[in-house]
């Protein structure tokens, strides 16, 4: 049987998703067979798998840290928020269906033996498996029928990690209030704890770990301190990326950078995996638009990203009045691009005849390119190599989303896949659009683009200097050797089973 060993919280977002990349990237380059497993995520951020699914991205992340392709088993439940109230289930990398938060609690106990099929599946190739929890057990108002933390720990027998994040303070009552509040059955499951985000002299909370220790009988694994290159692993939460972008930005500001690239922030952002790439240039300025904020006059250029709700979002747009700034930043002579939903909403329709997204309509587009979408059909789910007919550069990505797009501007694709074009670009060339994610994580496409767009507005930078993939791994790399410096890893492969 191979070791498991499962991390969760003592709160939301204290770091599960980047500690468990870590080790999976330290047991990899001790040789063992490691796998990343997320029995349930909530992300409208997904990664395209080679089997055919999708996954949420901190797992596609996780697999890369272990050196293995993502595959459906590694997140076999997919919550992607449709609404306030409502989300697209995903299992096994499949949509099973839509759903009201209230409908899916009592539901989600069904899905619990697709989950643990899922597990069997990844144990079968592994000698160790690493879990990751979602937001917190202490919320033992959801423990009734749960599948993401102690549900599944119990019902996969799995030994539980608690993670605390001193950061945000109050972390010996996160720790010890957890372990007050869980009934005996799952309290028996935590070995152990950490301490994550620690700014400044670790040894001033040594006393901290004893009053722990004592108060859970949980063992204390070690204090991490703030891992501040975590910044340049690629993202699944866009205030992440509001994070990034917040610290570049006042930075670029600063030094005077050469392009500025602004993002509406839309409602049900989905797929933004290329906004990382573009943060990560040193000449590149990228500024999130947050609601009630305007787009600012000095743009170069306005990334529309996908959305998980289109034409929700493009009212969403409208009601922000984007779509003025939009046109006033074309008037200027400005540059804008949509990705997937981002595409949809440039055109000048989108119909919905199915009520793919709610209830049946259309609704008229931003009508900065001739081309009209029906949302119809079956999800395309593919990966992607094409060719950029602008640039003649290799081009690599993924395609995720509903609906087909044809008109007149589809005659100048933005990519050539195989045998088929995608896109459209307009007659003047300031706006374009395609349903392939991640062509700027493809470093020759983006040094192509960035340079293109430089010239139009007259400047020149260096873009592309940095090996976006090559970054990633050596980030993990130093992810690894970070823990392994601060928390004691023979003990939690001991516990694991290893």
């Amino acid at each position: 049987m191979p070791a498991a060993i499962m991390l969760q919280g003592a709160g939301s977002n204290v770091g599960k998703s980047v500690l468990v990349a870590g080790l999976c990237r330290y047991f990899a380059n001790q040789g063992v067979r490691v796998r990343p497993f997320k029995p349930q995520n909530m992300s409208n951020n997904a990664a395209v798998t080679e089997d055919g699914g999708e996954i949420g991205r901190a797992q596609a992340l996780q697999a890369r840290a272990c050196s293995v392709p993502p595959s459906i088993h590694m997140n076999p439940v997919l919550l992607k928020p449709e609404t306030e109230t409502g989300a697209q289930i995903i299992v096994q990398g499949k949509r099973f269906g839509s759903m009201r938060a209230q409908e899916y609690g009592s539901h989600k106990q069904t899905l619990l033996p697709r989950v643990l099929d899922s597990f069997e599946r990844l144990k079968a190739d592994a000698d160790l498996i690493i879990i990751e929890g979602a937001g917190s057990p202490a919320e033992v108002n959801l423990r009734a029928g749960d599948i993401a933390n102690m549900g599944f720990a119990v019902a996969a027998d799995v030994p539980v990690v608690m993670i605390g994040d001193i950061d945000r303070g109050g972390v010996i009552a996160s720790l010890v209030g957890t372990e007050s509040v869980l009934d005996k059955q799952d309290s028996d499951l935590i070995k152990a704890f950490m301490i994550n985000k620690f700014r400044g002299d670790t040894t001033l909370f040594s006393e901290g770990m004893d009053i722990i220790s004592r108060a859970t009988g949980w063992t204390g694994l070690g204090i991490l301190p703030w891992f501040a290159p975590a910044r340049f692993l690629p993202a699944e939460d866009i205030l992440d990326i509001v994070e990034k972008t917040g610290a570049r930005d006042t930075a670029n500001h600063d030094t005077g950078a050469v392009l500025h690239i602004a993002v509406p922030v839309l409602r049900r952002i989905a797929n933004f995996d290329d906004l990382d790439p573009l943060a990560g240039e040193a000449d590149v300025r990228l500024t999130l638009i947050e609601a009630g904020e305007v787009i600012p006059p000095e743009t170069d250029m306005v990334l529309l990203p996908g959305s998980k709700s289109t034409i929700s979002d493009l009212a969403y747009l409208r009601d922000q009045g984007w779509d003025i700034d939009i046109a006033a930043h074309l008037r200027r002579g400005g540059v804008v691009m949509g990705l997937c939903g981002g595409y949809q909403m440039l055109g000048t329709d989108i119909a919905d005849p199915d009520g793919v997204e709610g209830p049946t309509g259309r609704a008229p587009g931003l009508g900065h390119l001739a081309v009209e979408t029906v949302l119809a059909g079956d999800k395309t789910l593919t990966l992607v190599a094409a060719q950029s007919s602008s640039f003649g550069t290799p081009v690599r990505g993924y395609e995720i989303h509903m609906g087909q797009t044809s008109g007149a501007d589809c005659a100048r694709p933005m990519l050539q896949i195989g045998d088929r074009l995608d896109g459209a670009i307009s007659p003047d060339g300031q706006v374009m659009g395609s349903y392939v994610h991640g062509i700027f994580a493809d470093d020759a496409f983006r040094r192509a683009f960035l340079d293109d767009l430089a010239a139009r507005r007259g400047r020149a930078g260096a873009f592309g200097v940095v090996d976006f993939d090559a970054r990633v791994d050596s980030v993990l790399d130093e992810l690894a050797a970070h823990m392994a410096d601060h928390l004691d890893m023979d003990a939690i492969g001991q516990i694991a089973g290893l």
